[in-house]
């Protein structure tokens, strides 16, 4: 085991800085339950890349990249069994390889698997990527193992307050092969669409270009991998998109109305035309890196109050005086209703929408963060765990119906704190639950 003395802890985009006392490189589950039985206060990590302020500052950390192994794959269940420190582009990998595939991925592959699972990482068409969790051993306050299933509902999304996951274990199914279609369309022809295209389609997926009146329609649908397809990516100078993006909106954080004669460029030079290939669904769908930073707001709402959130925020972005203007694309994608007590989608079917700014070190200033969330909560939105928002106890006690069930099961399985830094602590509030207790005393 590795460790490290007196260094400084920086996010992925650089947003977020934490010194430490003390770092351990973990790589096996001994390890890891002495380093948590022995820390008063700790917190674990991975790629870095929550813009959410979950990660680190606390005096210990324990940096999970190194806890990175395939355990065991069952060939007759198709369940892999994996460390929580591999990344997942190797779990996909390597399930590739053997002709399994997990069938809802989120959009990017650099992430571990113990980060993705506990901020409720999802992709589009299917279920969060924790709902295709089957077991998972988890590393309690006390360093001791707890397996139980009853709990598991708990556990999927828990943003690492009840404990460190540390063998997950995945069911998959078997891969199969998309044909993907994309292209533009008005926003008054995919809206009305959402619900037809979810009957229709195995995969469907939407880019939304504010500012434009357009949105970027893909769809996916299964075929037999010997099926010829007419392959067409697009004109050469697409794959330059990032960089594009990265000129046009450098001065958008001092003059955000440019965000809107950029978005038109933009739409006009990279999402006017349509593209046609097939592949599995992770070839298909999954970007393989990130070409720059960024900071990342991600809210979601009920299938059937979308259309109206829709309406109010396009009303909202479009406005000149308000400031509100907002990158493309916003990233708009469908998960299927669930039963993990802090999933985005407990009980119901959802739409989520994500919203990026490409100036990453200002994204302190950017309106549209303020105005996405409002918008989202004032119809009783969730936000992505892992992503940009403001919103603490008081409100996610309303939106959530298993909130306070989650706290009493974290004060009970995490009774001193241990997993708790200065932003879980007012996340959860138990600032103020200590201020009771000791009144009360």
């Amino acid at each position: 085991m590795k460790q490290e003395k007196n260094g400084t802890w920086v996010s992925w985009n650089g947003n977020l800085k934490y010194n430490f006392k003390e770092m351990y490189h973990i790589s096996n589950e001994e390890e890891l339950q002495e380093i948590v039985s022995s820390r008063d206060k700790i917190r674990f990590f991975g790629s870095k890349q929550s813009s959410a302020d979950i990660a680190a500052g606390t005096d210990a950390l324990i940096n999970m990249t190194n806890y990175n192994k395939i355990v065991s794959y069952d060939y007759n269940q198709k369940t892999i069994t994996v460390q929580s420190g591999l990344s997942l582009k190797e779990l996909l990998e390597a399930i590739e390889s053997v002709g399994w595939c997990i069938p809802c991925l989120p959009d990017i592959n650099t992430i571990t698997i113990g980060g993705a699972l506990a901020t409720g990482t999802h992709g589009t068409s299917g279920k969060l990527l924790c709902e295709y969790m089957t077991e998972c051993r988890l590393v309690l306050a006390d360093g001791s193992v707890k397996t139980d299933d009853d709990l598991i509902d708990a556990v999927r999304v828990s943003l690492g307050m009840l404990g460190v996951m540390s063998t997950v274990t995945f069911q998959c199914e078997p891969s199969y092969t998309l044909h993907i279609k994309e292209g533009p369309e008005s926003d008054k022809e995919w809206l009305p669409k959402i619900k037809s295209r979810l009957k229709k389609h195995d995969f469907l997926r939407i880019l939304w270009l504010p500012h434009t009146n357009k949105g970027y329609v893909i769809t996916g649908d299964k075929i037999d991998p010997n099926t010829k397809v007419h392959e067409d990516l697009g004109p050469k100078y697409l794959k330059h998109r990032r960089k594009a993006s990265k000129i046009l909106y450098k001065y958008t954080h001092i003059f955000p109305w440019l965000t809107a004669i950029a978005n038109k460029l933009l739409y006009k030079g990279f999402f006017s035309t349509t593209k046609e290939h097939k592949g599995t669904l992770y070839q298909a769908t999954v970007t393989k890196s990130r070409g720059s930073t960024l900071e990342l707001a991600e809210w979601t709402i009920g299938l059937d109050k979308f259309p109206q959130v829709f309406k109010e925020l396009k009303e909202e972005v479009n406005k000149w005086d308000n400031k509100s203007f907002i990158h493309i694309p916003m990233d708009v994608r469908f998960v299927q209703k669930d039963n993990a007590w802090l999933s985005y989608a407990y009980k119901e079917d959802i739409v989520t929408m994500g919203c990026v700014s490409r100036n990453a070190a200002t994204a302190d200033t950017y309106e549209a963060f303020k105005s996405v969330e409002r918008i989202f909560l004032k119809h009783g939105g969730r936000p992505h765990w892992g992503k940009r928002f403001a919103a603490k106890d008081a409100q996610l006690s309303k939106i959530y119906p298993k909130w306070e069930d989650f706290k009493e099961l974290r004060r009970e399985l995490d009774p001193t704190n241990k997993f708790l830094n200065p932003y879980l602590s007012k996340l959860v509030n138990e600032k103020k639950l200590a201020n009771v207790k000791k009144s009360i005393a």
